[in-house]
């Protein structure tokens, strides 16, 4: 049932990718995500999706992953979508006026690209945690935030509870499947049915997940104290991040990514017109 779910999840391989510094990778997802929400044509959106799909080939990671990521988002999207579709205003009207629900073109070209904005966004971030160790991502976040140790904020702790969470996503996830297929095997019917019998046949899944994740929670803590963990006082550690070629290239990568969609913003109502005019009329 929960299968399709891939945030959190860590694939191994030996790729470009994986090999980069997380602090590179934290900056450029982050970088990437301020792309798409600049971009302001179809050129610049088009250009962050070749960006992000050479970024997966580079990774060595199944599509197939990556595409799955949206699933988990697909109802946020549908009504992000409708909404947007149908109380959107706007200049050029594609229903006739006699219509109860109007819709307009402005409308329908700025849900594509909330659709678009939201379903990079979140491949993205799944291409991230795909090719990042729950560890090494601590470190990347930790570093990153070093900054704010200054004025006594808890960036070990943050960054630690942050790992955590993801690590146990899969777990829970294994955790859920199971539960839901000892509940078939009772008679439990989970698909058939409104919406509210099914929200009431997912409280049996819900109590003994929630006690299992305070079991875990419990011996995680136990085997803490049990190694006398004491957050980050005197802590140091055993792999050091370094910046290497491959950061260097994948910045580039990123700062052409943004240099390109604020062109694209600027000059592709001049540039593009007079192209295809030339491409197609002559």
């Amino acid at each position: 049932m929960l299968n399709d779910v891939t945030f959190g999840q860590y694939y191994p391989a030996s790729s470009f990718v994986h090999s980069m510094d997380p602090r590179t990778k934290l900056l450029a997802l982050i970088a990437f995500i301020v792309a798409i929400f600049m971009a302001e044509t179809f050129y610049g959106m088009l250009l962050c999706a070749v960006v992000l799909t050479a970024a997966v080939l580079a990774a060595r990671v199944p599509f197939g992953s990556v595409l799955r990521s949206v699933k988990g988002i697909l109802i946020i999207l549908i009504l992000t979508s409708a909404i947007n579709l149908f109380f959107h205003g706007g200049e050029h009207l594609l229903t006739p006026e006699s219509w109860a629900v109007k819709i307009y073109r402005e409308a329908v070209v700025f849900t594509v690209f909330l659709m678009l904005r939201l379903s990079l966004l979140v491949m993205a971030s799944a291409l991230l945690t795909l090719t990042t160790t729950p560890v090494r991502l601590t470190d990347g976040i930790e570093s990153l935030l070093t900054p704010l140790k200054w004025v006594r904020f808890p960036v070990h702790e943050l960054a630690l509870i942050m790992s955590i969470a993801l690590r146990f996503i899969p777990t829970l996830i294994e955790e859920t499947n199971r539960i839901i297929s000892a509940q078939k095997a009772r008679g439990a019917d989970f698909e058939s049915g409104n919406l509210f019998k099914r929200v009431k046949a997912v409280v049996p899944i819900l109590v003994p997940l929630l006690i299992s994740a305070f079991r875990r929670a419990e011996e995680l803590g136990d085997a803490m104290d049990a190694r006398c963990y004491s957050g980050s006082k005197n802590r140091t550690k055993y792999k050091k991040l370094t910046f290497g070629l491959r950061d260097l290239a994948g910045a580039l990568v990123v700062a052409a990514l943004v240099a390109g969609v604020v062109l694209f913003n600027v000059y592709a109502a001049d540039i593009w017109p007079q192209i295809y005019e030339y491409i197609v009329i002559k």
